[in-house]
């Protein structure tokens, strides 16, 4: 069985977002059409307190971009996002969420980031999406969303390492591109990770 998740589709990472990914939104009509393929559709949702320690403003002198140790983790800083409750951290408006059998709210954990949909980033504490998936029977993930060089990186290379069979649908995926070739360095790691990187157009 395959599922589809789909990751961080969220408005503050639209182009007029808090934490802006180019073309972000531009991928939805594509990830609605996608959706009638799959067996299963599971989403996740950064979600985070307004005190998060990945928000560059908790950290005096500091800027968005740059790179910290946070707490034995390297952390990059980033604008205050997807804050719970906020507008910002909906779903996108024009995504179909009428298949999405369930959500998994990451990034709650004031004190580390969560890049992945399955683990924080000190792979400590599980969301528990690896779970549901296996309950479900799903053996392959397809992996769609924002962004192509974070969260869908973390996300694709964790069901990877769980065993599942992974698939990043590239074109249904937006990067933040904080260095320029962030993007390309991303699926290349993915692929030798074992990571299959598809086109929409080449999915049965």
């Amino acid at each position: 069985m395959n599922a589809l998740i789909l990751v961080d589709l969220q408005n503050d990472f639209t182009p007029s977002g808090a934490l802006p990914v180019p073309e972000g939104d531009s991928i939805v009509p594509l990830i609605n059409q996608l959706q009638q393929k799959f067996d299963l559709v599971v989403a996740t949702q950064d979600w985070h307190p307004s005190d998060h320690q990945s928000f560059a403003v908790q950290h005096e002198g500091r800027q968005p971009g740059e790179l910290i140790d946070l707490h034995g983790i390297p952390q990059v800083l980033w604008p205050i996002h997807c804050v719970q409750e906020t507008e910002g951290a909906q779903f996108i408006s024009n995504l179909d969420q009428s298949r999405v059998k369930r959500v998994f709210r990451k990034g709650q954990n004031p004190r580390i980031d969560s890049y992945s949909g399955f683990f924080d980033n000190d792979h400590q504490s599980s969301t528990g999406m690896g779970e549901y998936l296996r309950e479900q029977g799903v053996d392959e993930v397809f992996v769609v969303g924002l962004a192509t060089d974070y969260c869908v990186r973390f996300t694709a290379a964790d069901a990877a390492e769980l065993g599942f069979r992974t698939i990043v649908i590239s074109d249904a995926t937006r990067g933040v591109n904080l260095m320029t070739g962030d993007v390309d360095r991303a699926l290349v790691a993915l692929q030798e990770q074992g990571v299959r990187i598809l086109l929409s157009s080449e999915l049965p």
